[in-house]
Order: C-alpha cells, then sequence, then structure tokens
C-alpha cells in the first residue's frame, strides 16, 4: 500500500506513539533493518506480516501473563464503525 493510503486507526487515544515505538522495538527483535525516516512501503510483505503478527503475539502474551498472576486488566470496547460489506 501506497504511502499516504493507510487506513489503520489507534483505537486508544494516545496510544499512537507508543505503538509506533512498540512497531520499531518488534522490528529489531525480529533483525530487521529500519529503514531511514521509518517508511516501510520497500519492505517485503512477508516481513512487515512477521513485525506485526509478533506484535500481536506480544500483545496476547502481556494479556495472558496479566490474568494467569490473578490481575484481570480492563478489556476497552471498541467498535468499528467504518464496516462495510
Amino acid at each position: 500500500m501506497a504511502q499516504g493510503q493507510k487506513t489503520n486507526q489507534i483505537l486508544i487515544r494516545g496510544a499512537g506513539r507508543a505503538m509506533e515505538n512498540f512497531k520499531w522495538e518488534t522490528a529489531r527483535e525480529l533483525g530487521i533493518q529500519i529503514p531511514e525516516g521509518g517508511y516501510m512501503g520497500d519492505l517485503p510483505s512477508r516481513m512487515n506480516g512477521a513485525i506485526g503478527g509478533n506484535m500481536v503475539k506480544k500483545m496476547i502474551a502481556a494479556y495472558e501473563n496479566s490474568l494467569a498472576s490473578g490481575t484481570v486488566p480492563p478489556t476497552p470496547q471498541v467498535t468499528n464503525v467504518n464496516m462495510t460489506p
């Protein structure tokens, strides 16, 4: 997808910067070279997919850890109002 056509939205206000940092941290852990300026459109989709997939795995693991320790984190209510068939 070309730059400027991104349709994903941050659902929790104020989390954008933290999610961006989380993406770069995950990319570094996978050994993916972070491009100058942060534009990832020139990377193969397999690499970008690996970053996103590992981000999801880490978020699920963090949630499972909190459940295992007896802490039930609040689950935000999120509704996608732009759902189109």
